[in-house]
């Protein structure tokens, strides 16, 4: 293998795309109307790091736990590890920077935001090695990692954050988590490999639409009330925020769309970055938030 196959095999097994979901750290510095602030910008960047790494770490640790089988997995058989081309030695080197350089990044930090931190490895540690097989409480390890990254990123600039937009993470999170888990399933009974994942057969696609429907009335139902509290209103000085609610919707009506027209939507970041509506969606209600809440002192309409 050269060189280049190498760093390629690498850079796989700690699965840079995934870092996607840390960009969780950065709601508190939006909401608190810090984002054009340098200085807290640079902090939430640094928080944003330690993250990633961290969560590469975590990934590294879940592919040498489960390289057997991963194995007899029709697709995961070609992670680095699985496929032999990161052997277990390399992977634990590899383990030991992540962690060395995620652990130098935090420690100048608010000490809240490393035990944020330090609980969000020690919980997907046990994910790893046994939680991920009990059911219902697979996906909520899942979610409760998105709610560290926003209280996280709040600790990080020591801003407080609303408990209705860590609630909306959590049913976003769980929504998201079902909707993979309900990919895995159909992947596994296509493929006759559902006795290789013991959690899965605990699962039916039923049960699990029943579940997609829970948490995205959830979501939507949350973060309508957040832009509605007295408490975001008397912040933003403006009641307007409840019209980026329409993009939530479609974002999740979408979502569920592809669910069900796709034979698996096993992983939710290639869904989201592979599919034009919902990165449309995506980036209006980013825009829409954005001129809300930094510009309603100075346009008319937001007042």
């Amino acid at each position: 293998m050269t060189g280049l196959e190498r760093m390629r095999a690498y850079l796989t097994l700690i699965r840079p795309k995934q870092w996607l979901k840390n960009f969780f750290v950065f709601a508190p510095l939006i909401f608190a109307k810090e984002l054009f602030m340098s200085e807290q910008l640079m902090v939430v960047l640094r928080a944003f790091a330690a993250f990633c790494l961290t969560a590469s770490a975590i990934y590294v640790i879940n592919d040498i736990a489960d390289v057997e089988a991963d194995r007899a997995h029709p697709e995961k058989k070609n992670r680095p590890i699985a496929s032999g081309r990161v052997s277990v030695p390399s992977a634990l080197g590899l383990l030991v920077v992540l962690v060395g350089v995620a652990s130098i990044l935090a420690s100048p930090m608010d000490v809240r935001f490393i035990v944020i931190l330090a609980a969000y490895f020690l919980m997907n540690i046990a994910y790893s090695f046994k939680l991920k097989e009990v059911i219902l409480l697979d996906v909520f390890i899942v979610a409760a990692g998105f709610m560290f990254r926003v209280l996280g990123g709040a600790y990080a600039i020591n801003v407080a954050v609303s408990t209705w937009l860590v609630l909306c993470s959590l049913f976003v999170s769980l929504f998201l988590g079902f909707a993979k888990r309900r990919g895995e399933l159909q992947q596994a009974t296509a493929t006759s490999t559902l006795s290789k994942r013991k959690v899965l057969s605990l699962y039916s696609v039923e049960f699990i639409d029943q579940l997609l429907t829970i948490a995205a009335a959830g979501a939507v139902i949350s973060y309508a009330l957040y832009t509605v509290a007295p408490r975001t209103i008397d912040i933003f000085h403006t009641e307007k925020l409840i019209y980026t609610t329409v993009f939530v919707i479609y974002g999740v009506f979408r979502y569920l769309y592809l669910i069900h027209r796709s034979s698996a939507v096993e992983n939710p970041t290639n869904a989201v970055t592979s599919d034009l509506p919902i990165i449309v969606t995506g980036l209006l209600w980013i825009g829409s938030c954005i001129a809300l809440i930094y510009g309603g002192d100075a346009m008319w309409w937001a007042r």
